[in-house]
């Protein structure tokens, strides 16, 4: 007797900490802040709980307003679609700006 699966992404996180050692964080990395306007790319940080949704993996967004420790940013799915995503600081790095002008064409 086969197991159903239990939806798409079922148990692609589990070990996603085992297989790279992330390490600790650095200073620079926990007291980095953006500004709205700045486009970001999301990037999951394996040792922690609060990881945005894979599928958000390596987007690039824009920062909208600061909200506690994290920060409210707009991804564009597609041409029409655009979805609001709170992500801690921590899961974010600035993008550059020849990705940030791929990303957006």
């Amino acid at each position: 007797m086969t197991e159903r699966s239990h939806g798409l992404f079922s148990g692609r996180t589990r070990h996603l900490a085992r297989h790279h050692k992330p390490g600790k964080l650095t200073i620079g990395q926990l007291l980095k802040s953006f500004k709205p306007g700045d486009k970001v790319t999301i990037v999951q940080k394996g040792n922690f709980k609060d990881i945005p949704h894979p599928r958000y993996r390596g987007r690039v967004g824009v920062v909208v307003e600061k909200r506690g420790g994290s920060y409210v940013v707009d991804v564009k799915l597609t041409k029409k679609t655009t979805r609001t995503l709170v992500v801690p600081q921590r899961h974010l790095d600035k993008t550059s700006p020849s990705v940030a002008k791929k990303a957006t064409a």
